[in-house]
């Protein structure tokens, strides 16, 4: 791949590196030294045990891996954080070693300029997840199919495309379908739980509305909804799900990385796991179910 520049959200990151600087104080100090220095042997030697860092963002199928992940990690005896930021940040903190790992990066297009701005400092780990979707989505109920259709009907949607957080890579790949197609739109940019929110609101009201969406998400098994064409193929072509971890994490925990390589999920699977956490009153609660429910797949990963 090209190495195009990336502008880094500096704030951003440098006020999550100072988070992750914070915690990892505050855990230092909570522990006494044969425990700290017991961590360490587990860590270095590769045996089960010791401290994992896990970095994700707000979205629904992020949630649910990285929270299904840290369940089955504590099952194996490791100290698990998880820690939610922007995607940006996240990547800045794999790269400078404050995350151990990220359970989600999207290739060869979504994450592309992340990817090409910190290849050198990550280690990319195997495809868990194949042909994913992005674009922009109305119900089934409106009489539209492409994005080519949108300058025709900007009174019946108020001239609004209604997106998810400003950090996300669909936000600017919806930015750049309306220069491509010259909408005559404004891009609502929110989060992902407004999003949803607007769309249930639409949807039970039988409104008009077009969201930024992706796949693999649960919305797609709870809602009548459709991408709209995408001619110019601005959102490019159905992509790969990855992980990735810091430099070393392999010689680190070379087993956490075979477990993570066994892992494989699909539309069902990873739907059903967002739908157990959807419905849950704790994120935690949701994933521990579904590993119940699930748990000779998920013993053949953690062999």
């Amino acid at each position: 791949m090209k190495k195009p520049g990336l502008t880094s959200a500096a704030l951003l990151s440098a006020a999550f590196l100072a988070a992750c600087g914070a915690d990892e104080g505050n855990n230092s100090g909570t522990e006494n030294d044969g425990n700290t220095e017991e961590a360490a042997d587990n860590s270095s030697g590769g045996e089960a045990g010791g401290e994992i860092s896990l970095g994700y963002n707000n979205w629904a199928e992020n949630i649910a891996i990285t929270n299904m992940w840290k369940l089955l990690l504590e099952e194996e005896g490791y100290d698990v954080e998880i820690t939610m930021s922007e995607k940006s940040p996240i990547w800045v903190g794999v790269a400078n070693g404050e995350l151990d790992a990220a359970m989600e990066v999207w290739l060869p297009t979504t994450d592309e300029p992340f990817y090409e701005e910190h290849e050198d400092n990550i280690e990319l780990g195997e495809v868990w997840f194949e042909g994913t979707g992005l674009g922009l989505a109305v119900p089934e109920y409106v009489d539209i199919n492409s994005i080519e259709e949108l300058n025709d009907n900007v009174d019946m949607f108020d001239g609004e495309i209604v997106g998810i957080d400003a950090g996300a890579s669909l936000t600017r790949l919806t930015d750049d379908a309306i220069e491509a197609y010259g909408l005559e739109y404004e891009h609502l940019v929110s989060s992902e739980p407004a999003m949803i929110s607007e769309l249930d609101t639409a949807i039970a009201d039988e409104e008009p509305v077009v969201v930024t969406m992706w796949n693999p998400h649960w919305v797609f098994s709870d809602y009548d909804i459709k991408y709209l064409d995408d001619p110019d193929n601005v959102y490019g072509d159905a992509e790969d799900i990855y992980y990735m971890t810091r430099t070393g994490f392999a010689e680190d925990h070379p087993e956490v990385v075979e477990w993570w390589n066994n892992w494989e999920m699909d539309d069902e699977t990873l739907g059903e796991l967002m739908s157990y956490i959807n419905e849950a009153e704790d994120e935690e609660e949701g994933a521990s179910q579904w590993i119940e429910e699930n748990r000779d797949m998920v013993d053949e990963w953690i062999q």
